[in-house]
């Protein structure tokens, strides 16, 4: 029996960190995706290993039957997508099973919301992982990083958070670690109705957001 065969005989789920590899980008804003993941990792007592095939770093976890596969690409966040799609490939997993984890500047920051359909919203790495995948359906945990405000998008995303931020960036990411895992046990449809039921940012809130900045431009 095939290695990708055997990965239909139960539950699989694809929890996707983003960010881009190397000490140098490791705790800024873009790469709170990939510090869930870790966290997700750390928490499970497994380490991750090189997929060259896959072009990705992956660590897998059983959790109440379900096999977890925890991957961060190391294409850099504009190539994301390629990871996706050669492992998805190759594991045969459905897409309905797939979480990616990324940072949202329309978000307020340290908050969360799921979301299983829709446009990148100017992020790279979605916009990578939706041609790749030739599909926006696939289920997004958004964690706000804060709004740039005045600051260059590029430069803004790409710098470290304050050591004040990290205080709550530190709670949040444990909070985003414990939501995936609940995932498995309760599915997405439930508990994204509790979580974005519960954030006070309303979606016209987020619009007036969006309108402030330009996410139209490109950014790494």
């Amino acid at each position: 029996m095939s290695m990708a065969f055997s990965c239909l005989e139960s539950t699989h789920y694809l929890f996707v960190g983003l960010g881009n590899p190397g000490p140098r980008y490791a705790m800024t804003r873009h790469n709170v995706g990939y510090r869930t993941a870790n966290a997700l990792a750390s928490h499970m007592g497994v380490a991750f290993k090189e997929e060259k095939r896959c072009q990705a770093l992956v660590a897998k976890a059983k959790y109440k039957m379900a096999t977890l596969h925890l991957m961060l690409p190391v294409t850099f966040m504009n190539l994301s997508g390629i990871a996706i799609k050669n492992y998805i490939d190759f594991y045969q997993l459905p897409l309905k099973e797939i979480v990616v984890i990324h940072d949202d500047i329309a978000i307020p920051f340290s908050q969360m919301r799921f979301k299983t359909m829709g446009g990148a919203g100017g992020h790279n790495g979605l916009k990578s992982i939706s041609h790749h995948l030739q599909t926006d359906v696939y289920t997004r945990l958004r964690i706000g990083i804060g709004h740039p405000r005045d600051k260059n998008l590029a430069e803004y995303v790409l710098e470290n958070f304050s050591e004040e931020e990290e205080e709550s960036l530190t709670t949040a990411i444990v909070l985003a670690r414990d939501l995936l895992l609940r995932i498995v046990e309760e599915g997405v449809s439930k508990v994204m109705s509790q979580v974005n039921c519960v954030l006070p940012s309303s979606s016209q809130k987020k619009i007036e957001i969006e309108k402030s900045i330009d996410l139209t431009k490109p950014f790494k």
